[in-house]
């Protein structure tokens, strides 16, 4: 229960605030100039780009939290003092640090596979 309530507020303070930044979806979405009608009508180019923009900004958040969770893994490790609990939780960060960067690398991998079958090049 903890856990989840600071893996929900670590959630809130890192992601929501950038989610809500109209900054961000200009960066991800390619800033279309708002006129009266609205934003310019998405093509098929323009939204596997905005998905490789985001896939990029989500491989480059979850490589900053893995890098986190190795060092918090090497404070455990390094203050461990032969506790076998301190040294199987320091264990446990580095692998879902590995994890989160397996996940990362398959989704920028995902978009490039996507793109690759949409547009053919």
């Amino acid at each position: 229960m903890k856990k989840t309530i600071i893996g929900l507020t670590l959630f809130a303070l890192l992601v929501v605030p950038l989610a809500a930044s109209a900054s961000i979806w200009d960066i991800i979405f390619g800033g279309g100039e708002n006129t009266v009608e609205g934003p310019p009508a998405m093509t098929g180019d323009d939204l596997i780009e905005a998905l490789q923009r985001l896939t990029n900004w989500l491989f480059t958040i979850l490589l900053i939290v893995a890098v986190i969770f190795i060092i918090i893994a090497g404070f455990y490790f390094v203050t461990a003092q032969g506790d076998p609990e301190k040294v199987h939780r320091a264990r446990n960060f580095v692998l879902w640090a590995l994890v989160g960067v397996g996940v990362a690398v398959a989704s920028v991998g995902l978009v490039a596979l996507v793109r690759l079958i949409i547009t053919g090049a």
